[in-house]
């Protein structure tokens, strides 16, 4: 296809190939040295006016003719293009900008990531795998054009800000998650969002054992390191092999399996409510294997028993069949492709912060 680019690309070519012929021109027709040839031509084709620098034989007038019509055509075609693109670019930039910021507005119960390096990324790529919307603030120039190439929302500027963060819709977020640079940016990231939301769910990096406590003092309910788990998971994966693939294999599937481990807020609407787990038959109709129960309390239930009763405000963690996992969710009356909203939603509900 040939693009705006393209014209001005053969316009410029063009340009260099007249100037050239130009310069022979003048030092062939005239016997000119080179550089009054190149100098005669230059000021030829800018029109700047300056006159003859030596007297033209009939040939070489109109071989100036033929420079001022191809020559200064060219170049008024090509400072054409050139202002074209530019305001193009810029009016492009302007209209682009407003329909993001207009994206942004109206999102609700949206998630926001501050910092898109590789572990940003990684994250970005999981949560939008979930159609679960999300905002992104990043400063750094490089990564915002990969932000543009990954088609996602996104906020130019200091996440501590709270301009920043207000900008992308903060108090409708459900949840945060910083994992910038630093652990000190963090830390400013994790207070900053914690006064603008008190009900916030806040999940935030730390690359020090020293900065956990710190920032779960500064607001974070949730703080990871990857290095320790990284390093937990190698161990793991030497130790005990078989088992670091059954979980890979539960928590992020396989090609060929059609396998999961999913986690499901038992919501008011449920249909299983205020029964045990022998009275819901999920084992039997679904196929499901409830390893664990979350209950409202907060208090975890590692192999609940058949009598176990499941009651609004639990969270179930099954493992079965991926196709399986929807209809329980729908048993359950929740929407498994959006279970991380209910369980933040669950969190604001829940008991105040101490």
């Amino acid at each position: 296809m040939y693009t705006q680019r393209s014209h001005v690309t053969d316009s410029a070519l063009l340009g260099v190939l007249i100037i050239l012929i130009g310069t022979l021109g003048y030092t062939i027709i005239e016997g000119w040295g080179l550089l009054d040839s190149f100098y005669m031509t230059i000021i030829t084709i800018a029109t700047i006016g300056y006159g003859e620098i030596r007297p033209l034989h009939p040939s070489g007038r109109l071989f100036t003719i033929f420079l001022i019509v191809f020559g200064v055509g060219n170049a008024a075609y090509l400072v054409g293009q050139l202002t074209r693109m530019m305001v193009e670019g810029s009016v492009q930039r302007v209209m682009g900008r407003r329909k993001l910021e207009k994206q942004i507005k109206e999102l609700n119960d949206h998630y926001i990531l501050c910092g898109y390096g590789r572990i940003g990324r990684m994250i970005a790529q999981e949560v939008t795998a979930q159609k679960l919307p999300l905002v992104v603030i990043e400063n750094r120039s490089e990564v915002l054009e990969q932000l543009e190439k990954d088609e996602l929302l996104y906020i130019r500027g200091d996440a501590s800000d709270e301009d920043n963060l207000s900008a992308a819709g903060i108090k409708r977020a459900v949840g945060l998650v910083s994992v910038v640079s630093s652990d000190a940016e963090n830390m400013y990231v994790v207070l900053t969002a914690r006064g603008l939301n008190p009900d916030l769910f806040i999940l935030s990096r730390a690359s020090e054992e020293k900065s956990l406590r710190k920032l779960q003092r500064a607001g974070a309910d949730l703080v990871i390191s990857p290095y320790s788990i990284g390093a937990r998971k190698m161990a793991q994966a030497i130790l005990r092999p078989t088992v670091s693939d059954f979980i890979e294999t539960m928590v992020h599937g396989a090609d060929g399996l059609n396998l999961a481990m999913e986690e499901i807020l038992v919501t008011p609407e449920s249909k299983l409510k205020d029964i045990t787990l022998l009275e819901s038959n999920i084992r039997r109709d679904l196929d499901l294997i409830v390893i664990a129960i979350k209950t409202a309390e907060g208090r975890m239930l590692f192999n609940p028993s058949a009598q176990a009763r499941v009651q609004v405000g639990d969270t179930l963690i099954a493992i079965g069949q991926r196709n399986n996992m929807d209809r329980l969710a729908e048993l359950l009356g929740a929407d498994i492709s959006s279970s991380p909203r209910y369980r933040q939603i669950k969190h604001r509900l829940g008991p105040e912060r101490p």
